[in-house]
């Protein structure tokens, strides 16, 4: 067996560069978090525990020292000793442009909103729209956000002026490079009184505008009918997400949207899920019994409008204990800024949340909702091995990805920033010495 300091490995991430077969290690003496508790009684820790990798794949999750993990260990397999460190799976970045934009103020390099309608000012539903299309693995962004323990995000669809308050199909993208999405799609919608503009200035007509198009999906309104608002394939793509089919993302604060939002989707058996949710507290038990997941901003604690007059630091803390599963993402620039979600977790902790719950909600809570409990979000036999090894506490602002893996490979912990970190801080020889200006490469020199 080989044996690793965590010196030794970050050295062999950084020489990793060509694609190669998956790596076979073993990471003992961790505390592995594990995120497979199906219940209150059982633990998601061992404190102390080994992970065994093969082909990619997590083959062997046991607690014991180091002799036991030993044991498990095939000759040529890489052993790490974590030194008792934390190990994670790969961390949801929220609903992010990742791979969707790369200057949020540059247009042509942002591809996460369908701006159709926006000259004539006409209202143009396209649920169809499917962002994932734009989604580009080469991003800088993937990266920047990776190094920092984020493997996975879900690709958003958002509603500009001009569009409706249907933003479109989004799906979940790991951050290793592949081009595809996993899982199934995820239809967006914005409700409450930011998204009023997409609907006549009228918060109410919201619902009249949503019940229609459901009509429209089934076939309840001729397709070729004066008012209609869908195009064929939009109430095909609609259909998918009614009786209980694929996951309807809805972006809404006010709780008393919330709670029109609970009997809309009961009324129209529609499968919800909701995002934002800054005054979702005070229906914490009504969400928790549709089992409704809530992707929360624990940083919204002021009322930066009129519908999050009662957000709270507690929100994430009081939907918990009510049952509800609990996620997070951020509002701002969420793409570019995916890695700080780990603050927001914390932030979130420091306020009530369990310890264990906060790192759920970036890790099994956001699985489960998306359907993809058995690709991402724990550390189990048979799952991908998609690994964090962390220097400190992984909800800590102070602590840092020493390594991940994606696929039982440890990719290479550097990025754009830190390419650029490391060139203007190299050395460089006077200009009156023949020199070039700082922070020129050498190999610019021939």
């Amino acid at each position: 067996m080989k044996r690793f300091s965590l010196t030794a490995l970050a050295a062999a991430a950084l020489a990793f560069c060509a694609p190669a077969a998956a790596q076979d290690l073993l990471i003992r003496n961790a505390r592995v978090h594990t995120g497979t508790a199906q219940n209150a009684a059982e633990s998601e820790r061992l404190e102390t525990g080994c992970v065994l990798v093969s082909g990619g794949v997590v083959r062997e999750v046991s607690p014991g020292h180091a002799d036991t993990c030993n044991r498990s260990a095939m000759p040529g397999v890489e052993v790490i000793d974590a030194g008792g460190r934390h190990l994670t799976p790969t961390l949801f970045g929220g609903i992010t442009g990742i791979g969707l934009e790369e200057v949020s103020a540059e247009e042509s390099t942002v591809d996460a909103s369908l701006a159709f309608g926006a000259e004539t000012k006409q209202m143009v539903v396209r649920p169809e729209f499917d962002v994932t299309f734009a989604y580009n693995p080469a991003s800088v962004l993937v990266p920047v956000n990776r190094i920092e323990g984020i493997g996975w995000t879900l690709l958003g669809a958002g509603s500009p002026e001009g569009g409706s308050i249907v933003g479109g199909q989004g799906g979940t993208v790991r951050l290793d490079g592949s081009a595809d999405p996993i899982g199934d799609r995820v239809l967006f919608v914005q409700l409450g009184g930011g998204a009023s503009g997409l609907s006549g200035k009228s918060r109410a007509a919201q619902w009249m505008l949503l019940d229609q198009l459901v009509d429209e999906a089934r076939g309840r309104i001729p397709a070729d009918a004066n008012a209609a608002l869908l195009t064929p394939a939009g109430r095909r793509t609609l259909l998918r997400y009614l009786d209980g089919g694929g996951r309807v993302m809805v972006d809404v604060d006010r709780a008393a949207d919330i709670r029109q939002l609970l009997r809309w989707s009961r009324r129209q058996n529609v499968r919800i899920a909701i995002a934002g949710g800054a005054e979702a507290w005070p229906l914490a038990s009504e969400i928790a019994a549709a089992k409704v997941p809530v992707f929360v901003d624990p940083l919204a604690n002021l009322p930066s409008s009129f519908d999050a007059i009662h957000s709270s630091f507690q929100n994430a803390a009081r939907l918990a204990a009510a049952g509800v599963q609990v996620g997070f993402t951020q509002g701002g620039d969420a793409s570019h800024n995916a890695r700080k979600i780990r603050q927001l977790a914390g932030n979130a902790v420091a306020h009530g949340l369990p310890w264990e719950k906060g790192l759920a909600g970036l890790t099994s809570v956001p699985a489960q909702a998306l359907g993809l409990a058995d690709q991402a979000g724990r550390i189990a036999v048979g799952q991908r091995a998609d690994l964090v090894l962390w220097s400190g506490d992984p909800l800590e602002v102070n602590a840092v990805a020493l390594q991940v893996w994606m696929n039982g490979r440890a990719v290479p912990m550097r990025s754009r920033q830190t390419e650029l970190r490391d060139r203007y801080l190299r050395p460089q020889p006077p200009r009156e010495q023949g020199g070039l200006p700082r922070a020129y490469p050498a190999s610019a020199e021939q």
